[in-house]
């Protein structure tokens, strides 16, 4: 089967296209196309992502995105595809927020022959509602129009399918994980404990009560002068600062690491910085360097220090670390060193570099195990494509897993 992902929830449009083999147990996904537009530069003057700003450049660059995706595929037929003045009507109404995009999609889509695609998986949420909604609203016009099933992927549990992925060349696979899984996902917006029975199967157990890590990151980055995105600044200068620290007199709290539960908190630990530097006065680079350190080390230990409590509460397995912080040298050091001290046989994995950040790689994965939990094999041996009613899809900023 060939599936269209789409992933639109925060500062990355991102469309790929892949085909799976293989059978359900052991499928074998082909990236027939990947493409990726990042407005990073866009929103590095801002320190931050301006959610107006990211709707914007989605509606701008989703439909080049997605030619360019079926042309490198082959997907692209020549041929037309008829479209009524109902179908005009009902893609004006999808389309309320994006008139621009609203008038491209259906002066180009007439051009455009339907393609040999079996699903279209899309975030819908969490993340930016109005980036979202680019997205999603894109899918569901693409959905409406070809009559395709639609499947709506939940962000996070694209990041938990983004870890597994084993892969070589212009294919991956899937490696084989022991259950009780736990997912440890860390990024900009969010810093969540999931335990995982099986897949599909989630209970998160611990989440931040205000700033997620990457956030958190980014706010301390600012404050030291750096450049956003400040995660990977941060740790250019740890990796360095580290190894020479010694005595230091800068000490920062490690929130909730006594808390008894799996929440985090990390807010209070950014404020804590911000009057260390407002106390210390004049920042020369030694300070700021033992600053960065004290900082990761602080925000790192908290989170290493739950999921190793998790593991052994619930007799977890495999740990999978997703999510953009997931790249983090210190991070993947420290929680390797704790989880083989405590059993060696538990496994753990990180994602490679490029499936870390966002990416709709991850959405069609998560997408193609969904359609299976929600389109069994018939007994006549034929898997029913039932897909969601378009019109029930819908973005939701907030949604859990």
């Amino acid at each position: 089967m060939k599936i269209l992902s789409i992933e639109t929830s925060c500062d990355e449009t991102a469309i790929s296209i892949l085909e799976v083999k293989g059978g359900d147990s052991s499928p074998i996904f082909t990236i027939l196309s990947d493409k990726l537009v990042s407005q990073i530069d866009i929103h590095r003057e801002f320190g931050g992502v301006f959610p107006a700003i990211a709707k914007r450049e989605h509606a701008k660059a989703i439909f080049p995105l997605f030619i360019s995706a079926l042309k490198e595929s082959s997907l692209l037929n020549s041929g037309t595809t008829s479209i009524t003045q109902e179908h005009i009507e009902t893609l004006q109404k999808l389309f309320t927020h994006e008139q621009e995009l609203c008038e491209l999609f259906i002066q180009e889509i007439s051009k455009i022959k339907k393609p040999d695609l079996d699903c279209i998986a899309v975030t819908t949420g969490p993340g930016l509602e109005p980036a979202l909604w680019v997205g999603v609203n894109f899918a569901r016009a693409l959905s409406y129009i070809w009559d395709i099933p639609i499947v709506p992927v939940n962000h996070m549990e694209g990041h938990v399918m983004s870890v597994v992925a084993q892969q070589e060349g212009n294919t991956f696979t899937s490696a084989k994980i022991e259950f009780p899984a736990l997912s440890l996902l860390v990024s900009g917006g969010h810093t969540e404990l999931v335990l995982i029975r099986d897949w599909m199967n989630y209970e998160k157990i611990g989440q931040t009560k205000d700033d997620a890590v990457g956030e958190a990151f980014d706010k301390v980055a600012r404050i030291l002068g750096l450049p956003y995105p400040g995660g990977p600044e941060i740790s250019k200068i740890t990796k360095v600062s580290r190894p020479l620290r010694k005595d230091s007199s800068i000490s920062l709290p490690r929130p909730m690491i006594h808390s008894g539960d799996y929440n985090f908190s990390y807010s209070g630990l950014k404020t804590a910085v911000l009057y260390t530097v407002r106390d210390i006065g004049e920042l020369t680079e030694d300070i700021k360097n033992e600053i960065a350190v004290e900082f990761e080390d602080s925000a790192i230990e908290v989170l290493v220090k739950k999921t190793l409590r998790a593991v052994e509460e619930y007799n977890i397995r495999t740990v999978m670390v997703g999510g953009g912080v997931a790249n983090n040298s210190h991070l993947q050091t420290e929680l390797k060193k704790a989880i083989e001290k405590y059993d060696a046989s538990v496994a753990l994995y990180f994602p490679r570099l490029d499936f870390s950040t966002d990416n709709s790689l991850m959405i069609g994965v998560a997408g193609y195990y969904q359609f299976l939990k929600n389109n069994p094999i018939s007994p006549d041996g034929e898997r029913t494509k039932k897909g969601t009613n378009v019109f029930d899809v819908r973005a939701n900023g907030n949604w859990s897993l």
